[in-house]
């Protein structure tokens, strides 16, 4: 299902009408992680006087697997090992839904943001892909939706994060949103090339910073000791940076703004 549908879809806007407020998009399922993404979501979204718009996805992918008869879980806690029930699915979304639409409520609490909360089954990838539209800001937890992506950027974040219309905003459970420069990388691959910074990313931060760094791990050393502002990389850049050390963004202090 869907919440709030009627609104038109930003990548559907002709040229004869005026360009839409970006919106912030979250992707959430309650963990602490998904949850840390969506506070730094609703800062953006302030900063910007945007929308926010959470996304929960119901696992089609999982619901599948409960055809399957030899199909177990183990509870996580317990260890007890019993048969994958697409009824117990089901009440678990449920229940996962609701306390998506509690923590929203809370993280808006008192603030006038607009904000709405989408609900969809399908594929994660696919489903935050068709929801993002190029003039959105999609943040992410960084070791996010219960290992649907990690700190390894697997295939999963790879697509989510190289193949989003939109700016995508990787973000850290341990992170608070601080002011400070906006670094951008002047290594081997880096000049001229790219397009310039949006303005609108440049304001959330209080000026710039060129890093000059020929791999990955220059990068790590120049930022071991930053504790504000964020790191601005083209998605070629990432790329590059990941193939070289897939555990990098793990190892980051600060966010990372991933920008086509």
């Amino acid at each position: 299902m869907n919440a709030d549908v009627s609104r038109p879809d930003p990548r559907e806007q002709t040229t004869d009408e005026p360009v839409p407020v970006m919106r912030v998009l979250a992707l959430l399922d309650a963990s602490r992680h998904s949850l840390a993404a969506l506070a730094a979501a609703v800062d953006f979204a302030m900063m910007r006087h945007a929308e926010l718009v959470a996304l929960y996805v119901e696992d089609q992918d999982l619901l599948g697997s409960a055809g399957f008869p030899f199909a177990r879980e183990i509870g996580a806690v317990s260890g007890r090992v019993r048969r994958l029930s697409r009824t117990d699915l089901e009440a678990g979304m449920a229940r996962q839904t609701r306390r998506v639409t509690e923590a929203l409520e809370a993280a808006v609490a008192g603030r006038e943001l607009r904000h709405q909360l989408r609900v969809s089954r399908g594929q994660v990838v696919s489903e935050a892909l068709s929801l993002a539209g190029p003039g959105d800001l999609l943040v992410l937890g960084k070791a996010g939706l219960s290992g649907h992506w990690g700190v390894r950027l697997g295939s999963t974040s790879r697509a989510l994060i190289l193949e989003a219309p939109c700016t995508v905003v990787i973000w850290d459970e341990r992170l608070s949103l601080s002011r400070g420069p906006l670094r951008t990388l002047d290594g081997p691959g880096a000049g001229g090339e790219f397009p310039p910074v949006p303005e609108a990313l440049t304001r959330l931060f209080d000026g710039r910073e060129t890093l000059q760094v020929a791999d990955a791990r220059q990068l790590e050393q120049q930022l071991a000791r930053a504790d504000n502002g964020a790191l601005l990389l083209h998605r070629p850049q990432l790329a590059r940076l990941a193939d070289q050390d897939a555990d990098l963004l793990a190892r980051l202090p600060i966010p990372v703004i991933v920008v086509p």
